[in-house]
């Protein structure tokens, strides 16, 4: 992918406003503030292509963006957000879930999680879901520049020990400054468009 052409092209709420064109489509999902539009935005090279916001909850639709007329990026509402009400975050799961079991030609999702922190009671549960339907997962650590290099194998294991990777899965540590990360996750959607 040379990222020659990324545009959003479809807005849906429902099953009925997908694309119908059948292209390999990769899941990008994570709590909400944990830096999904700017994990997009670092990926397809573009400042402003999902739009970042100092308030989380912003994406409350499912955003398609094609790449290349090779594949779609698959934005999707952000989950924990507390400011968000119960019904909403309600609607957003169920928007979630619909779409993960009605999307043959979803390849992979990336689950983000703040590399800052140990993943959350909620990044384990949208974890153990994804492995329910069998979907093939990686986990990219976003804000890998934030803790200091001497703090990382702490980090590292931390993370790892609290995450039960399935065999196939992989961590990724990602950083939007210093890029680190973006190559792999670029090999991981080559070679799933490629199979």
């Amino acid at each position: 992918m040379k990222f020659d052409k990324v545009e959003l092209a479809n807005v849906a709420i429902r099953t009925t406003q997908y694309p119908t064109d059948n292209k390999p489509e990769f899941l990008m999902l994570g709590r909400s503030n944990v830096g999904k539009s700017s994990f997009i935005n670092t990926l397809v090279n573009r400042k402003s292509l999902a739009r970042t916001s100092a308030k989380p909850g912003k994406t409350q639709t499912l955003n398609f963006y094609n790449i290349d007329d090779m594949c779609y990026i698959v934005d999707v509402p952000g989950y924990g957000y507390a400011a968000v009400s119960n019904a909403k975050q309600e609607k957003f799961g169920l928007m979630i879930e619909e779409y993960i079991m009605n999307r043959p030609n979803l390849k992979h999702v990336f689950l983000l999680i703040d590399y800052r922190h140990k993943p959350t009671e909620n990044d384990l549960i949208m974890y153990d879901f994804l492995k329910y339907y069998n979907l093939p997962v990686t986990v990219v650590c976003t804000k890998y520049d934030k803790i200091k290099k001497s703090g990382r194998d702490k980090q590292n294991k931390l993370i790892e020990n609290t995450i039960d990777i399935a065999y196939g899965d992989e961590i990724v540590y990602f950083s939007k400054v210093t890029k680190v990360g973006r190559d792999k996750i670029i090999e991981v959607i080559n070679s799933k468009i490629t199979e």
